[in-house]
């Protein structure tokens, strides 16, 4: 059987499915809002330690954090939340922020500086996956009542030393950002573990959302807060159903059962846009697609070869076909709409010019394996490489793996070229910049495998610096011109080729209006939703 069978075979199976599982429906609620979308990644709740988008997607609505985002206005940046005012120390280490009077948990509880620094101070030490985007700034179990300190109706956060305050900023943007209200939370306390465990499947948030229940892979449901600060939201209750299959989203959507589908395929997102009563909502995201190479091999360690490559890789033509929407050529490692974020892209498929460099390279012809996950769209792209690679003289392997065994791989220096995507793990530059054009220590020893650039052997050539320099700039514009510049270098000399930012393609009935999917810097907002 084929792969393309094999997938066809599934939609079929998934469209039996919806048919027969599915009750026919009227049309949703004018205060309900009803979403298909694959929520079988959420593992726990609990902000401190949520890592996953659907859980990201439930939790920016159910918590407010110090700063924030708008979902009207996601261009003007964080925006102040719990806390109305904040005022930085001359030596740009400490930050104080005043607390909004009058805001309220679920539970009726006022929100207090007391409830931001148990927040603060819980992530720190239950020390759970996320918990690098707070202790990259120097906090420990052993400082955080010296670095995390309440006044009155302020708390204050001390860093080990100077950051860009917008690094700091957009850090407390995170799902790991969120207050949680420290009295709820700890009467549900079991054997120390800090609410960890009550959490994963209940809220403690003064957000515009309460979490009413969450069935795993199956639904997650949410009731409006009456007392969100920013005024009660128009749609009382969000129901978000597991639903794998994008033929049967299309056809929940289209017959009205839901008012949302998030995971249309481009084939269905064509036939979306030809029902009626229904739309397309499109939004730039923030998850990049790349090849790497990596500098241990001979041949790909000559810079004119890593050109070479770069132009051997038709940008346009999988935009324009396979990939039909779903992603956008971009070749920086900032995504579009961060901080210093360019829209420069040089390279495109130029046979000529790459069997130039390779013959100033001295190189006539190689043989090279790239390691590519078991994923439709990047089996694609691969088979598109294999294809440009070949009229250069270059035979290239497909490794194909799961994401574990292609990573494990990766992450071990032992591929030659890597073909696989990466999302930013919070809203600043930083968390892109400081992978891709960092990496202080290109030792086998070092074994820093969260760094890109350590995964590929590439010591750099002076961006790491740069990288640390940019992360500490106080100035935003200067910082954003930093970024510029790095990401120049970036282009020309390193192992990478980015080729593509995600565009997500959400199904939407036209009678829905201001749903937000959080752009290319956070998740979805159900409270700007009306119909």
């Amino acid at each position: 059987m084929t792969i393309m069978t094999r997938l066809m075979g599934t939609a079929a199976l998934g469209l039996a499915l919806g048919l027969t599982t599915l009750p026919a429906m009227a049309a949703t609620p004018d205060n309900m809002l009803v979403i298909a979308n694959r929520i079988d990644d959420i593992t726990t709740l609990d902000p401190a330690q949520s890592f996953e988008f659907a859980g990201s997607d439930v939790l920016r609505n159910v918590y407010g954090k110090l700063v924030n985002f708008d979902p009207e206005n996601l261009d003007a940046g964080y925006q102040p939340d719990l806390a109305e005012s904040w005022t930085v120390s001359e030596d740009g280490r400490t930050i104080t922020f005043t607390m909004r009077e009058g805001v309220k948990f679920q539970s009726g509880n006022p929100v207090r500086a007391e409830d931001v620094a148990f927040s603060l101070k819980r992530v720190v030490l239950l020390d759970k996956t996320p918990s690098f985007i707070i202790t990259q700034f120097g906090f420990t179990p052993e400082n955080i009542d010296e670095t995390i300190k309440v006044d009155g109706n302020t708390v204050s956060i001390t860093t080990d030393k100077r950051y860009a305050t917008s690094f700091v900023l957009n850090c407390l943007t995170a799902t790991i950002g969120a207050i949680v209200d420290e009295k709820t939370v700890m009467a549900n306390e079991v054997d120390g573990d800090m609410g960890n465990t009550w959490l994963a499947t209940n809220s403690a948030g003064s957000g515009p959302y309460t979490l009413t229940s969450w069935k795993p892979k199956e639904s997650v449901t949410l009731t409006a807060n009456p007392d969100f600060y920013g005024g009660e939201p128009a749609m009382k209750r969000v129901i978000v159903r597991h639903v794998q299959e994008s033929a049967t989203q299309r056809l929940m959507l289209e017959r009205g059962d839901i008012d949302v589908a998030r995971n249309l395929n481009p084939s269905d997102v064509e036939g979306v846009r030809a029902a009626d009563g229904v739309e397309i909502l499109e939004e730039m995201r923030g998850r990049l697609m790349y090849i790497s190479m990596n500098q241990k091999h001979p041949e790909l360690s000559k810079p004119e070869v890593r050109q070479a490559l770069k132009y051997l890789i038709d940008y346009k033509g999988m935009e324009s076909s396979f990939l039909k929407g779903a992603y956008v050529v971009h070749q920086n490692f900032l995504p579009k709409t961060y901080l210093g974020s360019v829209n420069e892209n040089p390279f495109s498929m130029n046979l000529d010019k790459a069997k130039e460099l390779l013959a100033e390279a001295g190189v006539d012809g190689m043989e090279l394996t790239v390691g590519v996950r078991e994923a439709q769209e990047r089996l694609e792209i691969g088979q598109s490489l294999q294809n440009t690679f070949a009229q250069a003289g270059i035979t290239l392997n497909l490794e194909v793996g799961t994401g574990k065994q292609v990573l494990g791989k990766y992450r071990a220096r032992e591929l030659d070229i890597y073909l696989g995507a990466w999302g930013p793990d919070y809203p600043d530059p930083h968390t892109n910049a400081g992978t891709f054009a960092y990496n202080p220590d290109n030792s086998d020893e070092a074994n820093a495998t969260g760094l890109l650039a350590w995964r590929n052997a590439w010591d750099t050539a002076g961006l790491t610096e740069k990288t640390a320099a940019a992360v500490v700039e106080g100035d935003t514009e200067k910082r954003a011109e930093m970024y510029h510049e790095i990401q120049a270098e970036f282009r020309d000399n390193s192992p990478f080729a980015v080729m593509f930012q995600k565009v997500e393609q959400a199904g939407v009935a036209e009678n829905v209006e201001g749903l937000s999917l959080g752009g290319a810097i956070t998740a979805v907002s159900y409270w700007s939703v009306t119909k």
